[in-house]
């Protein structure tokens, strides 16, 4: 029996797919908030996911969040039947790899914003506004006004947006590092379930189509 083709994934979830996995890493091995490829990198990246959303609603059948709402208890059930090679066949995305494109989402909309955090207190980006906390915090020292107490607002002032940019930092990095932990357990799983249902879950993402040999 010839192999079964099934056309899947649409145009735009492929180079979706593909520009986002681009985007992450060029984004990560630059490395340095100051860098500008590291920060249109992760423009584009918070793009990208921003259009992968509304094509979640919008878009074709199996691009689709309502195609692949499961629960937790069915991502752990096929984890289950996975691991003993029996799972159940799904035509788009299997419970387990649900989950973890939600997860994935997810902490690439939480590194995108703490990097915005982190960049806004230096006074860029589209969060640059979002500070004036900070101002407020010191507009006590201001009361006083000799020229030495102006000396020790400004050094108040300047110690409290540092310690404020760093947590964020704290924050984007751990992020980012969980979304690359997380990046390599979904390629695992992909080639796990590729061998699993003899079918190349990577090359369907490249061609849209997925091979399948009946069972």
């Amino acid at each position: 029996m010839s192999s079964l083709k099934i056309r899947v994934w649409d145009p735009f979830v492929r180079v979706f797919h593909w520009s986002l996995v681009t985007c992450f890493f060029v984004a990560y091995l630059s490395g340095d908030e100051e860098n500008l490829i590291h920060i249109y990198s992760g423009y584009a990246v918070i793009a990208l996911v921003a259009a992968r959303l509304a094509w979640g609603f919008i878009g074709t059948k199996y691009a689709r969040f309502s195609q692949f709402t499961y629960s937790p208890a069915s991502a752990i059930r096929y984890l289950k039947d996975l691991a003993t090679g029996r799972p159940k066949h799904y035509t788009g995305h299997n419970p387990a790899a649900a989950w973890m494109i939600y997860a994935l989402l997810l902490c690439l909309m939480l590194t995108s914003f703490s990097g915005l955090k982190a960049y806004g207190i230096e006074g860029y980006g589209p969060l640059a506004g979002s500070t004036t906390g900070a101002t407020a915090a010191t507009s006590g020292f201001s009361l006083i006004r000799s020229a030495q107490a102006k000396d020790y607002n400004k050094k108040a002032y300047r110690k409290y947006y540092r310690k404020r940019e760093d947590i964020w930092e704290e924050i984007h990095e751990f992020f980012a590092g969980l979304t690359l932990f997380l990046v390599f357990i979904h390629v695992a799983g992909a080639v796990v379930a590729s061998w699993v249902h003899r079918e190349n879950l990577i090359r369907a993402m490249i061609t849209g189509i997925k091979l399948r040999h009946p069972d």
